[in-house]
This record gives structure tokens, sequence and C-alpha cells, in this order.
């Protein structure tokens, strides 16, 4: 989770929604690929970290099936990734912060754990979330911080 949240930190300093993921091999934890999210840079919608992090993972097994191997997300994946973790045949999502509004794996839907679906995978949510939500709040009180107009000063009209 740890390159996962530098992956966030990245993105915050980019510009982008502070959300990152880590492909991991299950037999011995090594991080076989890293993204953030990259939606504004790349003007892709689905630039979302777990994707493009499944992606490069794929690419550098050479097999788009992901089995023995981990994702870790610093937020709760929507229902886009959450679908892609299954169809990549993710054993096992380890997120962070849950997200209300979009989260497909708890919170609105149980995407991961579908027993309609041909694969499920072991969740664990909750790790480092403390310090996931953080970055998030921080990104978007900063954002909200910078679209407020200048309160007038009462001294100077």
């Amino acid at each position: 989770m740890a390159v996962a949240l530098n992956e966030a930190t990245r993105a915050a300093a980019e510009g982008e929604v502070p959300v990152g993921a880590a492909v991991y091999r299950l037999r011995d934890g090594v991080v076989v690929a890293a993204a953030h999210n990259r939606r504004e840079t790349d003007a892709d919608p689905t630039a979302h970290a777990e994707v493009l992090a499944l992606r490069a993972a794929a690419a550098e097994r050479g097999v788009w099936r992901l089995e023995g191997h981990g994702l870790a997300v610093t937020l709760e994946p929507c229902p886009m990734c959450a679908g892609a973790l299954v169809n990549a045949r993710i054993d096992q999502l380890v997120y962070g912060a849950a997200d209300p509004k979009m989260g497909c794996v708890d919170t609105l839907h149980r995407l991961c754990d579908e027993p309609r679906f041909n694969h499920r995978m072991a969740v664990t949510p909750g790790v480092m979330a403390d310090e996931s939500a953080a970055l998030l709040r921080a990104f978007f009180q900063a954002r909200r911080g910078a679209h407020k107009p200048p309160k007038p000063n009462p001294f100077t009209g």
C-alpha cells in the first residue's frame, strides 16, 4: 500500500485526483506495476489508477490473466475498476479509503464477490485508510479553495 500511496501523491502533484494503485505478486509481494490516476492528463475517462496498473502488469507478464497477483489501491474501486479486477482474475484486493459515492467493492455494490461472476477475489478494506483519505481531503479542499472568489474587504470597499 505504501507504493500506492506514493503513486497517489504523484497524482496530486500532477493535478489529478490522488488515487494510486500497485499490482504485486502474491508469492513474494514484489510489485510488478504501479500507476496513478491520469484522466485529466490523458483526457481519458478510463485512465483510473487501477486500470493503468492492470494494463502495465499485463504488458509486463505478456498475458491478461493476473492470477497469483494482488492489487493495492488507495480508494475503493468504482464499478469500472472492480469489473476490470474481476476480468483480470486478480486474486487479492487491498484498498484504503471507502468511497461513499462510487465504491463498488463493499459500499454501494459487492462486484468483487458477486457469485454470478466467473471470478471472485479476497478483499481487505481499510488498509492505511486514514492516510489515503487525508490525501483526498487535502486535494479537494485545495481545489475548492482555489475556486472560491475572494471575499470583499469591508475596509477597502
